[in-house]
Order: structure tokens, then sequence, then C-alpha cells
């Protein structure tokens, strides 16, 4: 690269479009196309061919299936070399806090690791009697509602019979868990009643990331007594909520004011 002026004008001109070129892709709703790209960056057409070449090469950037651009391998290398939980409990925690002030009872969030399904986040209850903290606890994933949820949409295996029964409540049948995760997926959120501990109900709901897959899932628990009327209103509250957060996740388009 020259040391002119004009040379560091546009080496620095170059720097910026590739990575306006990056931010309009990780920033977006969804897989981006070529002409996508062109029109939201408002570079020419070989310009944007020229950029998105070299940033497939050097892996800021990929193609998925049907041709259209999404964040690179790098991406995932740097989190998963790092916790890639914590960007998503930093981003959640206002929403968490919202659920907490609306209901009063305990907030967790969730994520799957492998075959185990495990807490990263929880706002305790309002009430003087509550849930425990269950950020540290090994539950089995078909007694929470939690675990129901990546149970439903097969993010994690079912488990082996005989199933863990904690309870006499606990789904007991792989037959059972199938037909519990049908009514998770048409209603939209998975329900414990005293499956885990009797006398504690749960419930919970999926949030989704950049690409629409479930990276989480949401939840409240509480005492049975006072949960178990209120199942309906509360699923709609999450339900709310989780799409409030994946929308977050995924971040806004240019379209929507990031510049």
């Amino acid at each position: 690269m020259s040391d002119t002026p004009a040379g560091n004008s546009t080496g620095t001109q170059a720097v910026d479009r590739a990575a306006l070129l990056v931010s309009t892709v990780v920033r977006a709703d969804e897989p981006l196309t070529f002409a996508d790209l062109q029109e939201e960056c408002g570079l020419a057409k070989s310009t944007t061919s020229r950029m998105l070449s070299a940033l497939e090469r050097t892996g800021l950037l990929e193609r998925n299936d049907a041709g259209s651009y999404v964040a690179g391998r790098l991406f995932w290398l740097y989190a998963a070399r790092h916790d890639p939980w914590e960007e998503l409990v930093r981003l959640a925690r206002p929403t968490l806090d919202r659920i907490g002030e609306a209901t009063h009872e305990t907030v967790h969030l969730s994520v799957a690791r492998g075959h185990q399904v495990v807490q990263v986040a929880q706002v305790d209850a309002r009430y003087l009697l509550g849930s425990r903290d269950w950020t540290e606890v090994d539950v089995p994933v078909h007694c929470s509602a939690l675990g129901k949820v990546f149970l439903a949409h097969g993010v994690v295996p079912a488990p082996v019979e005989p199933l863990d029964r904690p309870t006499t409540a606990t789904i007991s049948s792989l037959d059972d868990l199938r037909r519990d995760g049908e009514r998770t997926r048409r209603r939209g959120w998975a329900v414990t009643l005293d499956e885990l501990e009797v006398g504690l109900t749960g419930l919970a709901v999926p949030v989704h990331g950049h690409h629409g897959d479930l990276v989480a899932a949401l939840g409240i628990s509480g005492p049975t007594p006072r949960m178990e009327g209120r199942l309906d209103e509360l699923g709609h509250q999450l339900l709310d909520h989780a799409a409030q957060l994946s929308t977050l996740l995924r971040g806004r388009t240019r379209k929507e004011g990031v510049a």
C-alpha cells in the first residue's frame, strides 16, 4: 500500500467498506443476499463483489445453502473460546428484570450444553415464599419447564428410559414426554406442575437467535397454589417478552435506524 495521503485514504476507505458489510450482515434479522447488501451499503456492484470475496476468504462472512451471507466462522470461533453465554445474559438481564417486576415470581434463563440444560441467569421472586437458586443445580431435563422447551424443539435428545421420577407427578414414559412436547409446541410454552418438586410449578418459552434457531429458554417458577390458576396469562406474557428478547438478540437492520 502506498504511503501517500491518497494511498492512506484509499486504504481507510476499503477498511470502512469492509466493516460496513460485516456489520450489516451481523446486525440483520436474517441472511442477506448480494443485492440486499449492495442496496443496504450503497456500494457499486464491483466493489461489493470484491469486498465480499475477501471477507469470505478471511472467515468474517460466509454464505449459507441458499447463497445468502451470514456471519463467518471467525465469529463462532471467538465465541467458542470465550464464555458464549456472557453476552446473552447481559442482553437478557433487562428482560428478566421486567418479567420479575410484572410477575413477582422467580425468573430463569437457560441454555443447552450438549445433552444438558444449564441455567445461566436468575432473578429472585419478590414474594417471601419464592423459588430456590437453580443456577448450579443439575436438574433432569424432562423435569423442568426450561428443559422441556429444548426437548420439544429437538435441541437436546430425549432421556433414556427408565426416566428419573423426583415426584409421582413426573412424566414416566417417553410416549408421555413426546405428547407433552407436542402440547408445548402447539401452545408455545412448556409447563411442569409438581414434577420436579411437590408444590413447585414452572413455565418456560423458547428464545430464538440470529438465524431463527433456539438459543435459550426463558421461564418463571413459583409455588403451585400461586401459579396454577395463572398459567395461560403467564404463558402469553412470557411469549411476548421472549419475542422482544429474540428481536434484540438478532439485532436491528440499517432500515430500522442502525448506522
